[in-house]
């Protein structure tokens, strides 16, 4: 299985990649403000880096639960110098965390090779066809709704089902639109228009994905359910998202984004080596 971004290359099985995330935002549940000035943003990403990270996630957006959106020229306005001073400077693929296609095209001209888009439930496909028009890698999130009202009672008669039919439906309709699957990444989309039932349902059925043949992102870093099922404020939630990233990277789960990567990284690889003495 291989995965293609731009100028960039992964062929699995291969240690799963750690994302490392870079919230350019005043508003993020987890960090918002810390790295909002450019140099702040600059100095983390290489510091990621040297923890291990194999790719940056930059996000311009708060897509926290009743997240307010900002303009598409607010989000530009934060991503693009960032962008600028870590393209080519860097030796790991950069991706950009938007919904708007606009934001994404300017992103890739900057020098990204990689969407994530929390988006794809979308009906139009002008994200699609830019991600084509680049070749870019896509990671493709399923989500009930939209931040500002996705956990206002999330429905599902099978969670499960539905986010695999989603998948399949939106692979075919990607496809339609020049996107090869090798560049797609698809993620479940823990927390996004999902109760902490439905989380542990898609955690515990993430082998179940596999059959398409796409790599899987989780994307569990801090998030509230770790909080509601634990106990545990946002700074404490780092043992509960590694049990949650042990666990799926067992299931079959090749990308994991994160905030904490060095501590991922460890037991990310710890995992791997135990993995490769099962019989």
């Amino acid at each position: 299985m291989k995965l293609r971004a731009r100028q960039f290359e992964f062929t699995f099985p291969r240690p799963a990649l750690v994302m490392g995330i870079l919230n350019l935002t005043p508003d993020s549940f987890s960090d918002g403000g810390q790295f909002f000035e450019t140099e702040a943003a600059v100095a983390r990403a290489h510091a990621l880096i040297a923890e291990g990270a194999d790719l940056i996630d930059i996000g311009g957006e708060s897509t926290r639960p009743s997240a307010v959106p900002v303009s598409e020229e607010e989000e530009l306005r934060r991503v693009l110098p960032v962008i600028g001073q870590l393209s080519g400077r860097v030796r790991v693929p950069l991706s950009i965390d938007t919904q708007k296609p606009a934001v994404a095209r300017a992103a890739l001209q900057a020098g990204v090779s990689l969407v994530n888009d929390i988006g794809a439930n979308r009906v139009a496909e002008e994200m699609w066809r830019v991600v084509a028009e680049a070749h870019a890698g896509y990671v493709l999130m399923h989500m009930q709704g939209t931040p500002p009202t996705m956990q206002q009672n999330p429905t599902y008669g099978d969670v499960v089902a539905e986010v695999g039919n989603f998948f399949e439906e939106r692979l075919r309709r990607v496809a339609a639109c020049g996107i090869s699957p090798e560049q797609v990444i698809l993620d479940v989309g823990i927390g996004f228009g999902k109760t902490p039932g439905h989380n542990l349902q898609l955690l515990a059925a993430l082998n179940s994905f596999t059959n398409l043949q796409r790599p899987l992102l989780l994307g569990v870093s801090r998030k509230s359910f770790l909080g509601q099922l634990t106990g545990a404020e946002v700074a404490g939630r780092l043992p509960a998202a590694l049990a949650c990233t042990t666990l799926a990277v067992a299931a079959g789960a090749r990308v994991i984004r994160t905030h904490d990567v060095a501590a991922t990284v460890q037991a990310v690889r710890m995992a791997e080596a135990v993995l490769a003495h099962q019989k």
